[in-house]
């Protein structure tokens, strides 16, 4: 019984970090699933439903990174930024929920537990997704201050 206690926290936190790591995709995900869903609804076959997602998602990460690299302004690319942590926040807030609701009784704690979970997760997907747009390149003023 101890072990299998220790294996399944073990899993948890593995599950934990694998999120972690694939956080910022989750809005690629639901993009090309959504695509991939609809052309498959539509009468399309599976192959070019799932090659359609798949490149709606790659689009959808390009397009961040080119629009991440237009910005110039800190608050533009903050609005870029929150539109990969929502569905990120969404998606967390669920698996959070899915770990914890086996676990805790009280409906109150599950969804607090939840929610808290959601901003974390959030709030680092929001970080690496500013993270994605490239460094400012050197202008002459910024080298001769080096200097």
């Amino acid at each position: 019984m101890i072990l299998a206690i220790i294996f399944a926290i073990v899993a948890i936190l593995l599950l934990c970090k694998l999120t972690f790591n694939l956080i910022i995709y989750a809005l690629p995900l639901y993009v090309g699933a959504t695509a991939g869903f609809a052309l498959y609804s539509g009468g399309t076959g599976w192959f070019v439903s799932v090659f359609a997602g798949i490149v709606a998602a790659m689009a959808t990460l390009i397009l961040a990174h080119w629009l991440l690299a237009l910005a110039k302004s800190p608050l533009m690319q903050t609005a870029i930024g929150l539109v990969f942590a929502a569905p990120a926040a969404f998606a967390a807030y669920h698996l959070v929920h899915g770990i914890v609701a086996s676990s805790m009784p009280s409906t109150i704690w599950t969804v607090a537990v939840s929610g808290t979970g959601a901003a974390i997760f959030g709030i680092f997907a929001w970080t690496r997704a500013l993270s994605l747009s490239p460094a400012p390149a050197p202008t002459p003023a910024n080298i001769e201050s080096l200097s």
